[in-house]
């Protein structure tokens, strides 16, 4: 039987972080003396009564937490934080729709980036610095936090760090996951700490360059301008944002043991890195040429927008500088190419994951060697490392999960009205936690609003399943999970 009352009990001290963070916006909102300050208090008191009810609820409850508690506990937190995270934007009143709030909400938490604001410069500074948090939260795991600031909270926490860890393969800096996560939250908040640096002279204010480090490094993609970037016609600020993405998007285990090991051949031998700066320079190249010849770019215009796109979508940042709607259409198909890529596992990004597609390969070169040398052996290794039979088996069912997911959502959405190009964008964007789209209506820099309650909620899903790589919530829905034996 599944021991619901240590779920319980995490979920209930995960609210009072929850309720922490806010309390941090409600201090901004009282001290600038905006109207947001009640809307703040009232979500601090309610996600703390939660809180409470829930560790009522688990108190007692037994230390151990088994493979199908940790994947239920990590879906129902994510569920439950953007329950109470949407809590701050409906009493405010700035969003009034309970399903827009939520979609909102859930686009931060997952690091999406899609919004239904048609105006986000209307919102109050607190407001907008907790839709950021959420992001920053977001970004490397709501639960995975959690591990490295509370170890002892999360009994069984191995499991659950492969519930909620992104990539084929979980590599560990230490044997103690404790002390990996801390690791790589410390790596984490440098880059933003650098990231925020960085932006403060190039010319951002101070709210705007701390806000948009922690999307960046998060590669969210949630902004304080309507124009995202493209606000300040600051080539120096792309670059930055270029960088700081492209750092993001690499593996943290690599940036761990390249830059405080001092291994830097481990990033020129490495596949999967090899393989995304690959794609970032094809990419980047073919862009650039069709801007220069079908948009009249100046090439370091075409390099600088290009660049900043590819890496941007890669990386599921979904910030942008440019509008890529107004571009050739060649252009939305690479860089709807790059969104389902992904950049490295192991990072704050989402999408297929440049290992995963390092292994598809392998498997494909072996397949055709194979036909010439039945009988030869034929190991898949990445970084000379043998992948084992059970994890290329697994590739492949997540490969056709996530293509049946699309198709499904694809579907449903021209069912419901959305037209074509928009329906298949939309459901790669989403499946990938990138953001932005390439279609007509909901172009790039477009809101999301327009679109029917009944899709939000079907993206939602589909985000969530995106953000925690589909197998930890498909498995909820299947008859064996609920069973005691």
């Amino acid at each position: 039987m599944l021991n619901f009352k240590i779920i319980y009990k995490i979920i209930g001290t995960l609210l009072f972080i929850e309720a922490a963070m806010m309390t941090w916006c409600m201090g901004m909102s009282i001290y600038l003396h905006e109207d947001d300050s009640m809307a703040f208090i009232i979500s601090v008191i309610l996600t703390i009564l939660g809180g409470i009810i829930l560790k009522y609820w688990g108190r007692d409850s037994e230390n151990s937490l088994g493979r199908r508690e940790a994947y239920l506990l990590v879906t129902l937190t994510w569920i439950i934080f953007s329950l109470f995270g949407c809590l701050p934007f409906m009493i405010s009143g700035y969003i009034t729709d309970f399903t827009d709030a939520y979609f909102e909400t859930i686009s931060g938490f997952t690091t999406t980036g899609c919004s239904i604001l048609d105006d986000v410069e209307c919102l109050p500074h607190a407001l907008l610095f907790w839709r950021t948090m959420t992001q920053w939260i977001g970004g490397l795991g709501i639960v995975f936090f959690t591990i490295a600031i509370i170890p002892s909270l999360v009994g069984g926490n191995v499991k659950v760090f492969s519930a909620e860890a992104t990539g084929p393969i979980r590599t560990k800096m230490h044997p103690r996951l404790s002390t990996t996560a801390k690791w790589i939250w410390s790596i984490y908040f440098l880059l933003t700490i650098g990231c925020g640096t960085c932006y403060y002279f190039a010319g951002m204010g101070l709210f705007d360059s701390l806000n948009y480090a922690m999307t960046t490094t998060a590669t969210g993609g949630f902004a304080t301008h309507n124009a995202n970037t493209g606000y300040f016609h600051n080539p120096l600020i792309d670059y930055t944002a270029i960088v700081f993405m492209f750092l993001s998007g690499t593996s943290f285990t690599l940036l761990y043991s390249t830059f405080l090991k001092g291994k830097f051949k481990l990033f020129f031998r490495n596949s999967e890195f090899r393989l995304y700066v690959c794609s970032v320079l094809i990419a980047t190249f073919a862009i650039m040429l069709i801007l220069m010849y079908d948009n009249d770019y100046q090439w370091f215009d075409a390099l600088r927008v290009g660049l900043f796109q590819v890496i941007s979508f890669i990386t599921t940042t979904g910030i942008l500088n440019d509008d890529p709607g107004q571009w050739h259409h060649i252009t939305w198909v690479i860089l709807s190419i790059c969104m389902i890529l992904g950049a490295c596992s192991g990072s704050t990004s989402g999408g297929f994951k440049c290992i995963r597609t390092v292994m598809v390969f392998t498997i494909l070169k072996n397949e055709i060697r194979r036909i010439l040398h039945p009988r030869a052996v034929l190991p898949v290794k990445v970084n000379e490392t043998s992948i084992p039979y059970s994890s290329q088996v697994t590739l492949l069912a997540f490969l056709t999960a996530y293509m049946l997911l699309c198709l499904f959502t694809y579907v449903a959405m021209v069912v419901m009205g959305v037209d074509s190009t928009n329906s298949i964008t939309i459901a790669i964007s989403c499946a990938s936690n990138v953001g932005p789209t390439l279609g007509i209506d909901i172009g790039p820099a477009m809101s999301w609003g327009i679109l029917p309650d009944s899709v939000k909620w079907l993206l939602s899903a589909l985000m969530l399943m995106g953000r925690l790589e589909i197998f930890t919530v498909i498995v909820l829905f299947t008859r064996a999970f609920w069973k005691d034996n």
